[in-house]
């Protein structure tokens, strides 16, 4: 069976000053077939958090297009990204008065098979079949706690410090970098980047109701519209990238 694919990316900027996520996807400039998604969520001040993001993908983008399969490993190019955005990210440090701070997602495409990596609290989701195959880890306290048992899922919705991060880029200390693959893959099949404005307002079950049975531009517009009616006027930056297997024509 050919498969094709369905994608998007969406951003919004919520109820906050500044636009601080950063979001991109690019096509292999000379293998067909081949795809790299990038999400950051940006923290730091006033054009701080947004100049960190913007690091991210200014890495992956260059990454991206020296990659050679026959030379590099999907997991180090992966974590070569993850890991120069955030040396960069601390020498920012000194051009500029701010303490810049970035989570990351970098998801890999290629045939037959999709690797990712990430760092912080901003997702990515493998759906199937309508529902949740795989979701990467939070590198935060309150996922921390959780995972612990220290707090049920529910007591985490309204915990306090719910956005203190356990690893991020920029920080002294290195990043925390988990990897995952995912093989086989199938139509039907979707992946989602997204930061934490969109995550923390929609359900995992909603979010792969919405990638897995609507056109990609249709459901980032339906999940942004959720969002925002549910941030009440203090919502968080959204940012997305979605990516749907659909069987050619």
């Amino acid at each position: 069976m050919a498969l094709t694919i369905d994608t998007v990316v969406a951003m919004h900027q919520g109820d906050r000053k500044e636009q601080q996520d950063r979001v991109g996807l690019f096509p292999h400039p000379s293998r067909p077939g081949m795809l790299l998604a990038v999400l950051a969520d940006g923290m730091g001040g006033h054009t701080g958090g947004a100049m960190a993001a913007e690091q991210v993908v200014i890495k992956a983008k260059q990454n991206f297009e020296a990659y050679s399969p026959a030379s590099e490993s999907p997991e180090e190019l992966l974590r070569a990204i993850i890991e120069e955005a955030h040396v960069v990210i601390k020498l920012t440090r000194f051009t500029s008065e701010q303490d810049p701070h970035s989570t990351a997602c970098v998801l890999l495409m290629q045939p037959g098979k999709v690797h990712w990596a990430h760092c912080g609290d901003s997702r990515i989701y493998h759906f199937r079949d309508g529902g949740v195959a795989l979701r990467s880890n939070d590198h935060s306290l309150v996922a921390e706690l959780v995972r612990t048992g220290q707090i049920s899922e529910a007591d985490a919705e309204t915990y306090p410090h719910r956005n203190l991060l356990l690893s991020c880029l920029g920080a002294d200390r290195e990043p925390k970098i988990e990897v995952c693959s995912v093989e086989g893959l199938k139509a039907g099949d979707g992946f989602l980047l997204c930061s934490d404005g969109l995550w923390g307002h929609c359900s995992d079950q909603e979010l792969a109701r919405s990638v897995c049975h609507e056109p990609a531009r249709q459901a980032a517009r339906g999940l942004i519209d959720t969002a925002r009616a549910r941030g009440r006027g203090t919502g968080d930056n959204i940012s997305m990238a979605i990516i749907r297997l659909v069987e050619a024509a």
